[in-house]
């Protein structure tokens, strides 16, 4: 197979790096109904990965009704009409392989990998579990898995140090109504009011082979596979009534900044910063990721470098650019403060931070190390299958292109100093700062006993 350039085309005033890496193949098909497939053989290792999307997320729920597509995830798992409750997972263990499922704001997916010979065990699993669900979905297994996930909220949310952190960012930074504004966890209301009838109905409308894309990478025959997706999956019905997704996009920026303190049993006051950005399909959306590299990504980056290494007011720093598909995505920056500094002190040395990044090129230096983190990331993921099978199911769910696997890295790799400065510039904006503050709660004086005259 040759070796295919991925670095885009610039200016002839600027210098690009390229990498240059072997092009994955892809076969894009579908079936009658509407089913996508991927595929993409890879004969150096005897195993194949298997990963199904569904286009269906904690976008798509509906007010009163959060949790489902998160409630779901635990569902697919307890049976269906030919294999018993808890057996999926048995059976894909006893094969020697392994699987697990995850929920997001924009999709829900499962995956296994297994030993290449026993590939048509995880089509025909998975095709089992989106025809015949409903046929294992009792009102004791509703019951029992709601439960589940609200002890995992529990666990997870509720009752963990800065738990809940996260779910007011997003709360903070799209407002009520909107998709985004609730995470996929949902609320133990609306969980506790689920019932077998709702489960069916989003069941019914979201689960279907036209709602989904399944991707197959590894060492398998290409006539087999097709074969065994045509037999499993070909007969399941379409849904030709999926719901559209409805009106998502926002103003590009929040308007004002918002605060929310929040005293709780912390160990150590933290910021929680967050900004609207644009979507991920956005060209400047790579630049975002640049930037918050450049501004906390490693030991080297300004941000921690400043604030931990030097001034030593934080403990750690760390930020991202979320990518969202629908109407925006957020930037997030998280610092740690050290023992007895303030947060007002962390803050300011942040937005110093952000604000230079903003008005001011990055230099040489600090672009070529950021695109280097991206490209070491990007290319150690890729080398797995079960990494390509959810990247190639994630872009052709996404992005209706799967090819965008062979794109993504040189998309990094063109960024310059001026994309970053304007990305930047877009989005860290003092209108656009959403802030959750942690403090440490401290023992309150009992107000309620009466005083006593000395």
């Amino acid at each position: 197979m040759p070796d295919v350039p991925l670095g885009a085309t610039a200016s002839p005033a600027r210098t690009t790096r390229t990498s240059v890496v072997p092009a994955i193949p892809i076969i894009d098909e579908r079936l009658p109904n509407g089913l996508r497939y991927v595929l993409s053989r890879d004969t150096l290792a005897p195993v194949v990965a298997v990963n199904v999307w569904y286009a269906v997320g904690s976008k798509h729920e509906q007010k009163g009704k959060t949790g489902f597509a998160h409630l779901f995830e635990h569902l697919m798992f307890q049976g269906s009409r030919h294999v018993a409750k808890t057996e999926h997972q048995g059976l894909i263990q006893g094969a020697g392989g392994t699987n697990n499922g995850t929920t997001w704001l924009d999709r829900t997916n499962y995956f296994e990998t297994m030993p290449s010979h026993q590939l048509e065990l995880a089509i025909w699993l998975e095709a089992d579990r989106m025809g015949t669900l409903l046929d294992a979905v009792s009102q004791e297994n509703l019951d029992n898995q709601r439960e589940v996930v609200k002890n995992e909220r529990r666990l997870r949310y509720d009752n963990q140090p800065y738990g809940v952190a996260w779910e007011k960012l997003q709360a903070a930074i799209f407002p009520p109504g909107h998709g985004y504004h609730h995470s996929p966890i949902g609320s133990m209301a609306d969980l506790d009011a689920a019932s077998l009838e709702d489960v069916r109905e989003f069941f019914h409308t979201y689960y279907a082979p036209n709602d989904a894309v399944i991707s197959v990478v590894g060492d398998f025959e290409l006539d087999e596979a097709r074969a065994w997706l045509a037999k499993y999956f070909g007969p399941i019905q379409a849904n030709p009534a999926i719901p559209s997704l409805g009106d998502m996009s926002l103003p590009p920026v929040l308007g004002a900044e918002s605060r929310e303190i929040v005293f709780d049993a912390v160990p150590l006051p933290r910021l929680y910063l967050g900004l609207r950005a644009p979507e991920w399909a956005d060209p400047s959306f790579e630049a975002l990721e640049v930037a918050a590299q450049v501004l906390a990504g490693g030991k080297a980056s300004r941000t921690y470098h400043r604030l931990v290494r030097e001034e030593r007011i934080a403990q750690d720093v760390s930020a991202s650019a979320i990518p969202l598909a629908s109407g925006a995505s957020f930037f997030a920056l998280v610092a740690t403060a050290s023992p007895g500094i303030g947060l007002d002190r962390v803050e300011a040395a942040v937005l110093e931070e952000m604000d230079r990044i903003a008005v001011e090129p990055v230099t040489e230096d600090e672009l070529e190390r950021a695109k280097a983190l991206l490209e070491t990331a990007e290319l150690a993921a890729l080398q797995h299958v079960e990494e390509r099978a959810d990247r190639l199911a994630m872009y052709a769910t996404l992005f209706d292109d799967p090819g965008r696997i062979n794109e993504q890295l040189g998309r990094y790799l063109a960024v310059e100093a001026p994309d970053v400065q304007a990305a930047s510039a877009r989005v860290f904006r003092p209108d656009n700062r959403a802030y959750i503050l942690y403090e440490p709660k401290t023992d309150e004086p009992k107000t309620d006993e009466p005083k006593t005259d000395s």
